[in-house]
């Protein structure tokens, strides 16, 4: 388990370390932390097979998404494409953060 955490911070924020100053590379690991700990967050929320995905997995499919979000009569609308694949975990992951309804999304 710890090795998975490792090559996940490994392979994303903590790639750019050492710098050569104490006070950045401990700022820098901080918010490596936080970020891994938000991601991981995301993922079990998100639930399913995102639980567990490493987070690159999760960076992919559920933070990086092809979506515009609108408010037409103060009303969220979240534009999704038409045939995207994790339109059901992304919507999950939004009823259990905001807590109401998701947004329907409407197809681009």
């Amino acid at each position: 388990m710890i090795e998975t955490v490792f090559a996940d911070l490994i392979d994303g924020p903590l790639a750019h370390v050492p710098s050569g100053r104490f006070g950045a590379n401990s700022a820098w690991v901080l918010c490596a932390a936080i970020a891994h700990n938000l991601l991981r967050a995301t993922g079990i929320l998100a639930g399913g097979p995102h639980a567990r995905a490493r987070g690159a997995t999760l960076r992919h499919k559920i933070v990086n998404i092809p979506a515009r979000l609108a408010r037409h009569q103060r009303r969220p609308v979240l534009h999704l494409p038409a045939h995207w694949l994790w339109t059901d975990a992304w919507l999950t992951l939004w009823h259990n953060i905001i807590g109401y309804t998701s947004p329907q999304p409407a197809i681009i």
